[in-house]
């Protein structure tokens, strides 16, 4: 029987190495710019053409490689960074694995120009798909130009399964983002069919993150900077008032490279205390810096997940960080760590002093938290109602509290169960709706029914029943950061049809001129940048354009809890909600009411 078992050829193998290491075009941007940092460059320049997919190319002013080096760099494992099994473990700078080009340079068309200071000609190499084309002596300049073109041309299956330009792009951004702020020492540029997205000087990392985010979030920044003999942390978290509903402006390094942690993300929302509600997410840029003896990088084909030797110890200490940094700046009440018993000091094996580390709660309750507690005292109580029906609500006015006649109740299948009372609706805590049905009482979250609302018609109005604009006597001008310019021009006719009226006014500028009625009272620079993260999310989970847009356009624009409404706006918004398809749930999967029986009420009595 002939042996079945046999060598891969080195250029497939490279193509199973690049399914490990290269996802998506922004895996190369990630590649190629990490390179350019290990290479001493301090001006790197990105040139992007069609969100990758035609070009990606990386410029630098690093010390370049000789002839060797520059054709080695292709071979598999080939790196200047391990000599022996020992070193895995003492990796101080970004790629080592010697995998990255090699499995670039057998899914794409790469071009290498480099040269070392002192040499009078540089090294050209093009490479398509594994095979060497070309290697000759050229005219370059002093480090290196790799250009990488037509990525997975010969791999059709992963060229298909890339997302649409604008998201493609946005991860390229993300990449970009993530290696820009951990070197704000560096300058960098970025290109994107032949338009400057970023130029970001050489500074401090407090003027880096103002390029990248806009002048409005310098006055938000608050410095982190604590050094113990485990863990040196720096950088700069943001106010409470700065976090948003979803997930996104959250980078944590260690050793200035990028990584994932739930746990240590955990841990910096810890240490906000109660500032922040359960669906509230901080901004934060954190550096950790930590001897690679406790640390293990090589745990991911992306190393971008570390296994610490003591996890628990750091996420102590980035806790109380955060928290003592909030307190510095007087945004939690302020706290003398010497006197207050509820902390402790914690000492590393060494015996010598680190950090004070919090014990038991010891902070009292102020004003925000207060207001905080004002709230979820109903929330409290409707759990309750939920529960055993025991607690009532109170009617004031000793009317009946009822629905609008022309509503009624529709079961799931579509048959009318019961006729809604007529009568006025009542509103407690500017949030809940109650009305009277025969059989009982019903309670509505106003933001959940209205959310519903509208998303039916912004659904509706992408099928012809456009809605209309009115145009603004004064339009509004706003910026956004690079990161969302690409996806709201995309966006521009779509909102249209959604009674939004955008104008692209040049680099990161738009002007609204108009919207439908019902949205003039909006900060439209918040409602705006809210579509747009709500938006992203939405296209992660594949839902189409459309569907995405009238999700977010629903979420961020139905009327919040704690806004408290007049009768006629509560009658408006039951007879809509009853006429909406499905009023029993919001788009984002939450109950608009709750029914409770006259039956079940008179056993509690």
């Amino acid at each position: 029987m002939a042996d079945i078992i046999q060598l891969l050829p080195e250029s497939i193998a490279n193509q199973i190495a690049a399914g490990e290491v290269i996802q998506r075009p922004a895996s190369v941007v990630k590649e190629l710019m990490e390179n350019s940092i290990d290479a001493h460059a301090n001006s790197i320049v990105l040139t992007i053409r069609d969100s990758g997919k035609t070009l990606i190319q990386v410029s630098d002013n690093g010390i370049g490689m000789s002839e060797t080096d520059a054709r080695m760099c292709f071979e598999r494992h080939a790196t200047s960074k391990i000599k022996n099994a020992q070193d895995l473990f003492m990796i101080k700078t970004m790629g080592f694995r010697g995998e990255a080009m090699a499995s670039i340079a057998s899914i794409a068309h790469v071009m290498l120009k480099t040269r070392k200071e002192g040499e009078e000609l540089g090294t050209e190499i093009v490479i398509h798909g594994s095979e060497i084309k070309k290697q000759e002596y050229c005219q370059t300049h002093v480090g290196t130009v790799i250009a990488v073109k037509n990525l997975f041309y010969n791999v059709p299956a992963r060229r298909k399964f890339l997302k649409k330009d604008s998201t493609e792009f946005n991860h390229i951004l993300e990449e970009f983002k993530r290696v820009a702020l951990v070197h704000p020492e560096i300058r960098f540029q970025l290109i994107h069919n032949d338009n400057e997205i970023y130029h970001l000087t050489a500074g401090n990392l407090r003027q880096r993150l103002v390029a990248i985010f806009g002048k409005n979030l310098n006055e938000q920044l608050v410095p982190i900077e604590e050094d113990t003999d485990v863990v040196k942390i720096d950088g700069y978290i943001a106010k409470p008032e700065a976090s948003k509903k979803t997930r996104g402006d959250q980078f944590l390094f260690v050793n200035h490279r990028f990584i994932k942690s739930g746990y240590l993300n955990h841990a910096i929302k810890t240490g906000y205390d109660n500032l922040l509600a359960d669906d509230e997410y901080p901004f934060y840029v954190l550096n950790l810096q930590i001897d690679p003896d406790r640390i293990d990088i090589n745990i991911h084909p992306t190393k971008q997940e570390v296994k610490f030797e003591d996890e628990r110890l750091i996420y102590n200490y980035i806790r109380v960080t955060v928290k003592h940094s909030l307190a510095k700046y007087s945004i939690t009440p302020t706290l003398d760590f010497e006197k207050d018993l509820s902390f402790d000091t914690v000492y590393n094996e060494t015996g010598s002093k680190n950090i004070a580390m919090p014990v038991k709660p010891g902070i009292s309750i102020d004003e925000r938290r207060a207001k905080r507690k004002e709230i979820e005292s109903w929330s409290n109580l409707y759990r309750e109602i939920q529960e055993d029906g025991s607690a009532m609500i109170p009617d004031s006015e000793n009317e009946h509290i009822t629905l609008p006649s022309t509503a009624s109740l529709i079961d799931e299948e579509g048959k009318k169960t019961e006729e809604l009372s007529s009568g006025k609706p009542y509103q407690i805590h500017n949030k809940y709706i109650i009305s009277q049905i025969r059989s009982g009482f019903i309670i509505i979250d106003q933001h959940n029914a209205h959310e519903r609302i509208l998303y039916e018609r912004f659904l509706k109005a992408f099928d012809g029943q456009k809605l209309g604009v009115q145009q603004m006597l004064f339009p509004t001008t706003i910026e956004f950061d690079q990161a969302k310019v690409q996806v709201l021009q995309d966006l521009i006719p779509d909102l249209l049809q959604l009674g939004i009226k955008v104008e692209h006014f040049g680099q990161n500028s738009f002007i609204v001129h108009g919207v439908t009625p019902g949205l003039e009272d909006k900060d439209f620079s918040v409602l705006l940048e809210k579509i747009i993260e709500q938006y992203l999310d939405n296209i992660k989970l594949d839902l189409g354009v459309q569907e995405s847009l009238a999700l977010s356009m629903a979420i961020h624009s139905a009327v919040k809890g704690g806004k408290q409404l007049e009768i006629e706006e509560m009658q408006h918004l039951l007879d809509d909600l009853f006429a909406t398809e499905n009023p029993y749930t919001s788009p984002s999967g939450k109950k608009c009411f709750i029914t409770y029986e006259l039956n079940d009420i008179e056993k509690q009595f």
